[in-house]
């Protein structure tokens, strides 16, 4: 048994978290109203209904259309109970599409698919994910998607595509509809590791020309951001394998081929995820670099400095032992002649470590 873990995408045993189970979830700012709609597959074209009522979903059972129910926000888990009871879902499905996060899953029971993905973005700084779980069911004449975060269309993209097929799809294309839709959640992975491969380079450069504990922290969130993308993408391989051996009756040769593509899809996003975690791990080792690099520079001006002043050192210490005897202390010029020599000592030495590089900043910028 599994605890849901609020605003996190990963959720973890009862018995590795304290207290009870929680009466409900607190979200920041709330949840998003529930608004149900619905597309309506004619002979003559798609229609749209927006705004529908509960009382409206009998009327749309009953012409035997096929149906793709749309419900966005879950403010109201009363409301999609009610609309998942009058279109029958079975009451085991209820719990994966209303609690939230679920771990992302693709099933089958009987003549239901269920889908239960997240959708990924990135926040204002690029180092933190945005999850926003999107539920998909799969009935005998009819789809269903619930999610979590509403936007002002739903799908809008594949909305669209599908006004303009003529002819417009019939029950068949269902099982279509469905892998178009967890292709477009998935396919909005490959930006957002683009902008963290983007992100990652940013970081390399800062590594090698300002080096800051605060960098290698941001290093680390983006490590953890392709952490959750794995551990959102990598169960769906396995479950899609298993759902292609058993030959679900609802998902017709096109669908399965998809689904085939889906599995190749999910492989890429997971190897894309390992390749950029090495490129995390390439902006530690600049930043340890860069900073043993400056190191090194400290420690050479320090030996520079210590070798100039080491004979200045000595000549005013011989010089300033108390022996009566000493002929140079009488030289009308001694004073003088002393600070010469100590001035061309140390100018030779200058020049002689110049010569042999010593001078030379192996961390300053470069073009």
């Amino acid at each position: 048994m599994t605890r849901i873990d609020p605003g996190s995408l990963r959720s973890r045993p009862l018995d590795a978290r304290p207290g009870g189970l929680p009466a409900s979830l607190f979200v920041h700012g709330g949840r998003a109203p529930t608004q149900l709609s619905a597309l309506v597959f004619l002979p003559t074209g798609m229609q749209a209904r927006d705004a529908l009522q509960l009382e409206d979903l009998p009327g749309l059972l009953a012409d035997r259309r096929p149906l793709w129910i749309r419900l966005q926000g879950m403010a109201d888990p009363a409301l999609i109970r009610a609309v998942l009871g009058r279109l029958g879902v079975p009451p085991a499905f209820h719990a994966p599409l209303l609690e939230v996060p679920q771990r992302p899953r693709v099933d089958s029971l009987g003549d239901v698919v269920l889908a239960i993905l997240h959708r990924l973005s990135c926040s204002e700084t690029t180092e933190r994910l945005v999850g926003e779980q999107v539920g998909l069911l799969l009935l005998p004449n009819l789809l269903i998607s619930i999610e979590e975060v509403p936007k002002p269309r739903s799908f809008p993209e594949l909305t669209q595509w599908l006004a303009s097929l003529d002819p417009p799809p019939t029950r068949e294309d269902l099982d279509d509809i469905l892998h178009f839709l967890i292709d477009e959640v998935l396919d909005d992975l490959f930006p957002l590791l683009e902008k963290l491969a983007d992100r990652l380079e940013a970081l390399e450069e800062e590594a090698l020309r300002h080096p800051t504990p605060r960098l290698l922290n941001r290093a680390y969130d983006v490590r953890g951001s392709l952490r959750d993308i794995r551990g959102q993408v990598w169960p769906l391989r396995h479950q899609i394998m298993v759902l292609l051996r058993q030959t679900q009756r609802l998902l017709g040769p096109e669908a399965l081929h998809g689904f085939q593509d889906m599995e190749q899809r999910v492989g890429l996003i997971f190897e894309g995820c390992e390749l950029l975690r090495r490129q995390c791990d390439s902006v530690t080792d600049a930043y340890m670099a860069s900073i043993s690099n400056r190191m090194n520079q400290v420690m050479k001006t320090l030996a520079i400095v210590s070798s100039i002043f080491a004979p200045l050192t000595f000549i005013a210490g011989i010089y300033g032992m108390n022996f009566v005897a000493m002929p140079e202390l009488k030289w009308a010029y001694g004073y003088a002649l002393v600070l010469v020599a100590m001035a061309s000592v140390a100018l030779l030495q200058s020049y002689w470590l110049w010569r042999r590089g010593w001078f030379q900043d192996w961390t300053a910028l470069r073009r």
